[in-house]
């Protein structure tokens, strides 16, 4: 079943969370994560701090992730899963001290949902924070200069406290880029002195600001799925109709509608779900201890149907949903460049001798590559490394165009994050 604010055409509008949406220009921003570096705003994350004896046990008992180990300072990618298995929301736990954690995602609205039903120990807050990713092979360069602390001596995924403009930062090592970098996080009022002095040490190193369209590039190239974009939150079923409730009442009304468009069609909701095997994160799932969705995980695990890949579309059959804008007649539905901008999952269809054999979402540019590229959940059976599909463009009931794609590793960058 389709629910209400469920809608097929695609009904958006771009409004950019990272500032411009071109700073420089995307083309060039898009190539900041491969020759210097760039900063980009994802202070927009929704940010909860968590304290007391029961966090690891409430966390635990909502996410695939094991926290048997989880030091001071070290920080996970932390999913949390409807009882099918199908991922709701993820995000970043840090681990600040003995009982101090700090959420980055969407997760929080789930995790306190929980936390009022369950008893935990366990307090939970809103915090309006700053949250800077500074990436690319210059990014330890600018880290230096601008510190003194060594880059490569902060372990991949923990944090060091750092000074900033006369401030303490967390500087976590990450790399959404697939590049080395660090996020920057610390309370909202030191925000722009923080921007500034980085942008100001970056300038020898030919640091970018990151602006709307470029920033995805990097999330496809890399390969890390995002909700809204790769799939869509479970929360449709009956088990969550109360804190589907919550949840939209809490975001604004055109936040609280999910646009899907492309050629891919189903009667259920469900089948724009992914679980985290389907979304390359099937290392994070731990059966140490009870979660929500772990039995219809662990026989997934056991039996996967379907993995993550990378697309390469043809280059000749692109060119004809441009080139038909430039005849008379129906065109294909346009394809923005680097990507659509809207704020809502395209989901295409993929077929090998007319058979449905995955989803193809993500489609974006690559100025880096030269090529035109998505994501896809892929039947294993067709998966192997080389192998060729076909990507149907265009909405149903609108002109539609048969694209040739190669299927690729994903990532199709190479990852670089801890190098």
């Amino acid at each position: 079943m389709l629910p209400n604010n469920f809608r097929k055409t695609p009904e958006g509008y771009f409004t950019s969370r990272w500032g411009m949406p071109e700073y420089t220009d995307w083309l060039d921003e898009s190539m900041s994560w491969k020759n210097n570096c760039y900063i980009g705003d994802w202070s927009f994350l929704w940010q909860r701090r968590y304290r007391g004896p029961d966090v690891l046990k409430l966390f635990s008992d909502t996410s695939i992730n094991s926290f048997a180990k989880f030091d001071i300072m070290q920080s996970k990618h932390v999913t949390h899963c409807n009882r099918d298995g199908k991922v709701i929301h993820e995000g970043i736990l840090s681990r600040w001290g003995e009982d101090d954690y700090m959420l980055f995602g969407r997760g929080g609205f789930l995790v306190d949902f929980y936390l009022r039903k369950g008893g935990y120990d366990v307090t939970s807050e809103t915090v309006e924070g700053f949250n800077f990713q500074v990436a690319g092979p210059h990014a330890a360069a600018v880290l230096e200069k601008l510190t003194g602390a060594n880059l490569h001596n902060i372990k991949f995924m923990h944090s060091q406290i750092v000074q900033i403009a006369g401030h303490d930062v967390y500087a976590l090592r990450q790399g959404m880029s697939g590049e080395p970098g660090v996020e920057l996080q610390g309370p909202a009022e030191h925000a722009a002195e923080v921007y500034d002095a980085v942008l100001q040490a970056g300038q020898e190193f030919g640091i970018r600001k990151l602006g709307g369209r470029a920033a995805f590039i990097n999330h496809l190239e890399a390969c890390f799925p995002t909700i809204v974009t790769d799939y869509l939150p479970a929360i449709f079923s009956e088990d969550m109709k109360e804190y589907r409730a919550e949840f939209e009442a809490a975001l604004p009304a055109f936040a609280s509608t999910f646009n899907v468009a492309g050629s891919f069609e189903a009667d259920d909701i469900s089948a724009w779900y992914r679980s985290p095997v389907e979304l390359g994160w099937g290392r994070n799932i731990k059966f140490d201890h009870d979660f929500i969705g772990r039995e219809a995980l662990e026989e997934e695990v056991s039996n996967p149907r379907r993995v993550i890949r990378t697309l390469v579309w043809n280059p000749d059959d692109v060119m004809k949903v441009f080139a038909s804008l430039f005849q008379k007649g129906e065109h294909y539905a346009f394809m923005e460049m680097p990507r659509d901008q809207r704020g809502f999952m395209y989901a295409d269809k993929v077929i090998v001798d007319g058979r449905e054999v995955g989803v193809s979402t993500s489609r974006g540019y690559s100025y880096f590559f030269r090529e035109m590229l998505s994501l896809c959940t892929l039947d294993i059976s067709e998966a192997e490394i080389g192998s060729q599909v076909t990507v149907v463009w265009g909405n149903p009931g609108e002109p539609q165009l048969p694209i040739r794609a190669t299927v690729q590793a994903a990532p199709y960058k190479n990852d670089n994050r801890r190098t």
